[in-house]
């Protein structure tokens, strides 16, 4: 018998679990937040959002808060199966010819990871 695997939903529940259990230590942790660019949309919703600005491939989370030779960081976090779309690829990119740190993490706990060594790299 298999065991069925965690949705992203799930994933991005325990990470942010993990991130407010550690925003007393890292208070910059509070710069953290989740771009929600996801998630199954009737026609009308997703319409109403592309108007807005919404964009595809965009990744999962924000950290706008420098790091030594970084000026921020951004995760786009997956299930443990999944893999990056073609527009999540472009991203990555673009952000890291920016500067920025992009992560594509499987799971929670590989996306806390990175958000926790590279908050560690801020301390003096």
């Amino acid at each position: 018998m298999t065991k069925e695997l965690p949705t992203e939903h799930v994933e991005a529940v325990a990470l942010m679990k993990l991130v407010r259990m550690h925003e007393g230590r890292y208070p910059q942790l509070r710069l953290l937040f989740a771009v929600p660019n996801g998630g199954a949309r009737n026609k009308i919703v997703a319409g109403k959002l592309k108007a807005e600005g919404v964009k595809a491939g965009v990744p999962d989370y924000i950290f706008p808060a420098s790091a030594p030779g970084y000026i921020g960081l951004a995760v786009e976090l997956k299930r443990l199966d999944g893999y990056a779309s073609r527009e999540q690829k472009q991203w990555v990119e673009w952000l890291r010819s920016a500067g920025w740190r992009v992560e594509v993490c499987r799971g929670a706990e590989a996306a806390w990871k990175v958000i926790r060594e590279y908050v560690a790299s801020m301390q003096p």
